[in-house]
Protein backbone atom coordinates (compact mmCIF):
# COMPACT_ATOMS: atom_id res chain seq x y z
CA UNK A 1 0.00 0.00 0.00
CA UNK A 2 1.40 3.39 -0.92
CA UNK A 3 1.87 5.92 1.83
CA UNK A 4 -0.97 8.19 0.74
CA UNK A 5 -3.38 5.27 1.12
CA UNK A 6 -1.96 4.42 4.56
CA UNK A 7 -2.43 8.04 5.60
CA UNK A 8 -5.98 8.09 4.27
CA UNK A 9 -6.79 4.88 6.15
CA UNK A 10 -5.36 6.28 9.38
CA UNK A 11 -7.35 9.49 9.00
CA UNK A 12 -10.62 7.72 8.24
CA UNK A 13 -10.29 4.90 10.77
CA UNK A 14 -8.80 6.72 13.74
CA UNK A 15 -7.99 10.41 13.54
CA UNK A 16 -11.28 11.80 12.22
CA UNK A 17 -13.46 9.70 14.56
CA UNK A 18 -11.27 10.75 17.52
CA UNK A 19 -11.58 14.42 16.56
CA UNK A 20 -15.34 14.15 16.08
CA UNK A 21 -15.66 12.50 19.50
CA UNK A 22 -13.54 15.22 21.15
CA UNK A 23 -15.65 17.93 19.49
CA UNK A 24 -18.86 16.25 20.67
CA UNK A 25 -17.47 16.04 24.21
CA UNK A 26 -16.57 19.73 24.15
CA UNK A 27 -20.06 20.68 22.97
CA UNK A 28 -21.57 18.48 25.67
CA UNK A 29 -19.36 20.01 28.37
CA UNK A 30 -20.19 23.53 27.20
CA UNK A 31 -23.90 22.70 27.09
CA UNK A 32 -23.86 21.30 30.64
CA UNK A 33 -22.02 24.36 31.95
CA UNK A 34 -24.34 26.66 29.95
CA UNK A 35 -21.28 28.70 28.99
CA UNK A 36 -17.81 28.31 27.60
CA UNK A 37 -14.58 29.82 28.81
CA UNK A 38 -12.23 31.46 26.36
CA UNK A 39 -9.90 28.46 26.57
CA UNK A 40 -12.81 26.09 25.88
CA UNK A 41 -13.75 28.10 22.81
CA UNK A 42 -10.14 28.12 21.61
CA UNK A 43 -9.80 24.36 22.12
CA UNK A 44 -13.05 23.73 20.28
CA UNK A 45 -11.92 25.93 17.41
CA UNK A 46 -8.57 24.10 17.21
CA UNK A 47 -10.32 20.73 17.11
CA UNK A 48 -12.66 21.91 14.37
CA UNK A 49 -9.73 23.28 12.35
CA UNK A 50 -7.85 19.98 12.71
CA UNK A 51 -10.94 18.10 11.53
CA UNK A 52 -11.22 20.38 8.50
CA UNK A 53 -7.52 19.90 7.71
CA UNK A 54 -7.88 16.12 7.92
CA UNK A 55 -10.79 16.18 5.51
CA UNK A 56 -8.80 18.42 3.14
CA UNK A 57 -5.91 15.95 3.24
CA UNK A 58 -8.28 13.18 2.16
CA UNK A 59 -9.47 15.33 -0.75
CA UNK A 60 -5.84 16.00 -1.72
CA UNK A 61 -5.14 12.26 -1.66
CA UNK A 62 -8.25 11.44 -3.69
CA UNK A 63 -7.42 14.06 -6.33
CA UNK A 64 -3.78 12.98 -6.53
CA UNK A 65 -2.49 16.33 -5.27
CA UNK A 66 -0.51 14.83 -2.39
CA UNK A 67 2.93 13.37 -2.96
CA UNK A 68 4.08 10.26 -1.11
CA UNK A 69 6.86 12.12 0.72
CA UNK A 70 4.39 14.66 2.09
CA UNK A 71 2.12 11.79 3.15
CA UNK A 72 5.04 10.16 4.98
CA UNK A 73 5.68 13.35 6.96
CA UNK A 74 2.03 13.77 7.94
CA UNK A 75 1.65 10.07 8.75
CA UNK A 76 4.72 10.15 11.01
CA UNK A 77 3.45 13.29 12.79
CA UNK A 78 0.08 11.67 13.44
CA UNK A 79 1.66 8.46 14.70
CA UNK A 80 3.88 10.47 17.06
CA UNK A 81 0.82 12.27 18.42
CA UNK A 82 -1.04 8.99 18.89
CA UNK A 83 1.86 7.47 20.85
CA UNK A 84 1.95 10.54 23.12
CA UNK A 85 -1.64 9.84 24.18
Amino acid sequence: MIMTEKLKSLLIAEVIPDLEEAIDEMFSMIDKAKMASISDKEELQELQEMLTECKEIIVDIDTGEMEDDEAVDIFNELMALKTEE
